[in-house]
């Protein structure tokens, strides 16, 4: 111990001191711990940690903190608390349940007066601070697994699509949970990708690259709120957007940048919509047959506010449900083969 037993008077229980167990977040660089934590450490009699590995160690004994490396039992760490004395807990990764599970049968039991005890954390995780564990996932699976480690952009430019089309179905269909998990399957693919991008051996990237990339298109393309610029309705907004991205671009044809492989009806209303916002007298072309049929319709959708293709979604949805009901299984959870 650090100090000596607490001062007792005569006729009263001796002090059962106090127990800190400190908890820190491994997606926080090591020593960057809150004030109250600091406080607790430099105040304690005594610090322990049963890792000897643990990350916050060199941080805290470079900061003059004495740390030593143990493992109590409940009943030990009890005893060294007797009289006063504050004893704070280095949690290690797994939050060690065999000391607070004897901590809480001891308090449980009643045969022993229990220090005061304080869960404090240390370090707390920032927003998308979750993303750092996706990424150290996705590098161990590159390395290891011999499927994973083999793919290609080719290869999996598939899955992206597929993942694409399964989110808009959890959109669609309002299921929350599916939602959240289709949502986790579309960025496992950018993570895939960009970790895929760091062995190319003439350009490189990372997927910190690729979220620097991302951040600075937002921040250039929204000067209402990054600038001086302002901007009170949506429509401000897209002058904004589409003026930023024309200097950006710098295209020649309002038709650069349009996926031709994308679906048809989608397609049709994408280039209606890029002749519309340019202004570009361009009719629309005549022909026989029902693909020139779509075209306009899509056209006038777009020039309506309707995406074509969620419209045509949701009446095939519908025609989905009849035959359901037409074939006595209306109700019944039918997939996708």
């Amino acid at each position: 111990m650090n100090a000596t037993s607490a001062d007792t008077a005569p006729g009263t229980a001796p002090d059962p001191g106090r127990i800190v167990l400190l908890t820190t977040s491994h997606r926080v660089a090591p020593g960057l711990l809150s004030w109250p934590a600091w406080q607790a450490l430099r105040t304690a009699d005594r610090v322990l940690c049963a890792d000897g590995a643990h990350p916050q160690l060199p941080y805290l004994r470079e900061a003059g903190i004495r740390v030593d490396e143990a493992a109590p039992t409940a009943e030990e760490l009890v005893a060294a608390c007797f009289g006063g004395h504050t004893v704070v807990v280095v949690a290690t990764g797994e939050g060690d349940p065999a000391l607070t599970d004897g901590l809480a049968r001891l308090a449980g039991s009643g045969r022993v007066p229990m220090p005061e005890l304080e869960l404090l954390p240390a370090s707390y995780d920032l927003p998308g601070a979750r993303l750092l564990d996706l990424v150290q996932v996705m590098d161990r699976i590159r390395v290891e697994c011999p499927w994973s480690s083999q793919r290609t952009h080719e290869g999996l430019a598939k899955y992206a699509i597929e993942e694409a089309y399964e989110l808009v179905e959890a959109i669609e269909d309002g299921d929350r949970d599916e939602l959240r998990e289709e949502l986790g399957d579309v960025l496992l693919q950018v993570v895939f990708h960009a970790r895929i991008a760091e062995e190319d051996p003439d350009a490189p990237f990372s997927v910190d690259d690729v979220a620097g990339a991302i951040v600075t298109k937002l921040i250039h393309r929204h000067p209402h709120v990054f600038g001086d610029e302002t901007a009170h309705t949506p429509e401000e907004v897209r002058e904004h957007w589409l003026r930023t991205k024309a200097a950006e671009k710098q295209r020649t044809s309002v038709t650069e940048g349009v996926p031709l492989g994308q679906p048809g009806l989608a397609l049709a209303a994408k280039l209606a919509s890029r002749v519309r916002t340019a202004g570009l007298p361009v009719p629309l072309p005549s022909g026989e047959g029902v693909g020139y049929e779509l075209l306009a319709l899509a056209a006038r959708a777009e020039a309506e506010g309707t995406d074509p293709e969620a419209a045509l979604r949701a009446a095939a949805r519908a025609y989905r449900d009849a035959i359901l009901a037409a074939e006595g299984l209306g109700g019944a959870d039918h997939g996708a083969d």
